[in-house]
């Protein structure tokens, strides 16, 4: 029997989506899931990209540019502006989504067996992408108790190789929910510059605070702009996470030369979800404040929850719109598989995402789960008295 490369048979499953035949029958079984596991918003795509669809005319879709439509790139270019970034069209490659635009950074700027430095835990996927990369992701352990603080600059040095060829960093994070502060971001900057490696900054979820601080990107390190390269997405932004439309920005000529390559190869981003999102650049304060607004609702409906249930342990996220918290269980895989498979309250239910899958360090994050607040705030609400009745049950029961 012929059989998968090993780097097929090396693939890792999601975490996230991999409990999704538990969900499904629970769902054949009639139970109403609360779906706190996946970053999947339920707030309305804009109004301006739906309408694009309406009204499209073109009789044929065609291919477009390999870097992307000009008119997109443009309103990128109008978007960054607005944060006092300044960028040209050759400084962007429109992306099949954020995801082809890490696996684009991976390929385009390491060599198979290179490896990168990453806080832990991380988004989940970032090991998939390295696995087609065919590089190595080492982890930067940052703990619940330090509210998710990169350790000193020293610690980080010292987990530099001969192998090591770059940074990576989602501010604001997930699955944290950090939001990491200039200070932070210079220390790998610095160590950037310093041992010459690449900084990449995976920045999605940009406008998503809640503290009144302000976002710093990468790209405003004009000191070091051969190193930097940003990963972005209108998936989160503006609710439009099936649209699959990202964005890889560098000022560093040759890894923009060979990431058109790569792009060239792929022939071309979607052109209709392009055109959709070329007005998205003229949404400005007046949407993401009432976004953001709606967010930081949702957040605060799941601490006011998590507070009421008994040996709960979190820190109180800034950014994006997830938490990781530390459950009164052993293994917090086990808890979702039973809440999908054997508990309910009036055939509702609740599935989060266990943590381990986030981090590269064997056996942390074990008793951990991540729960993304992505749902209205009544549901929310019901969600987390779900969880407290569950965790209460499951306790006895062991």
């Amino acid at each position: 029997m012929i059989t998968a490369s090993k780097r097929g048979a090396a693939m890792p499953p999601s975490p996230i989506r991999k409990l999704k035949p538990y969900a499904d029958k629970a769902t054949a079984a009639g139970k109403t899931i609360y779906h706190l596991n996946i970053g999947q918003p339920d707030i309305e795509t804009p109004a301006v990209m739906r309408d694009i669809v309406k009204q499209l005319s073109t009789t044929v879709i065609a291919y477009g540019p390999s870097q992307g439509l000009p008119e997109y790139q443009d309103a990128l270019i109008r978007y960054y502006r607005r944060y006092g970034i300044e960028l040209a069209r050759e400084n962007i490659i429109v992306t099949s989504g954020g995801s082809e635009a890490i696996i684009m950074g991976m390929t385009v700027c390491c060599d198979p067996g290179d490896e990168i430095l990453v806080p832990e835990p991380f988004y989940t996927n970032y090991n998939g992408f390295a696995t087609q990369a065919s590089v190595v992701l080492r982890p930067i352990t940052t703990r619940l108790e330090d509210d998710w603080e990169l350790p000193d600059i020293s610690i980080i040095e010292r987990l530099i190789t001969p192998k090591t060829k770059a940074f990576m960093i989602c501010n604001p994070n997930n699955p944290t929910g950090k939001l990491y502060g200039e200070d932070e971001l210079r220390k790998l900057a610095y160590l950037a510059k310093k041992h010459n490696l690449f900084l990449f900054g995976d920045e999605v979820y940009r406008e998503f605070i809640f503290s009144g601080e302000k976002h710093t990107s990468l790209l405003e390190f004009r000191d070091i702009d051969d190193h930097v390269v940003v990963m972005d997405s209108i998936s989160k932004r503006f609710s439009a996470c099936g649209a699959r439309i990202g964005a890889f920005i560098s000022r560093n000529k040759a890894v923009m030369q060979a990431a058109l390559c790569f792009g060239q190869a792929r022939l071309c981003p979607p052109t209709i979800e392009q055109l959709m999102a070329v007005p998205t650049a003229d949404l400005g304060k007046e949407y993401f404040d009432e976004m953001v607004g709606e967010y930081k609702r949702r957040r605060d409906t799941v601490l006011e929850g998590l507070a009421k249930i008994p040996g709960v342990e979190y820190k109180v996220p800034k950014g994006a719109f997830y938490i990781i918290v530390r459950l009164p269980v052993p293994d917090a895989e086990d808890f979702v598989i039973w809440m999908l498979t054997e508990f309910h309250v009036n055939n509702e239910t609740v599935m989060l995402a266990p943590a381990e899958g986030f981090y590269a360090t064997p056996g942390l994050g074990r008793n951990e789960a991540r729960i993304a607040f992505v749902l209205n705030v009544e549901k929310t609400k019901r969600a987390m008295e779900i969880l407290r009745l569950a965790l209460a049950a499951y306790q006895e029961r062991k």
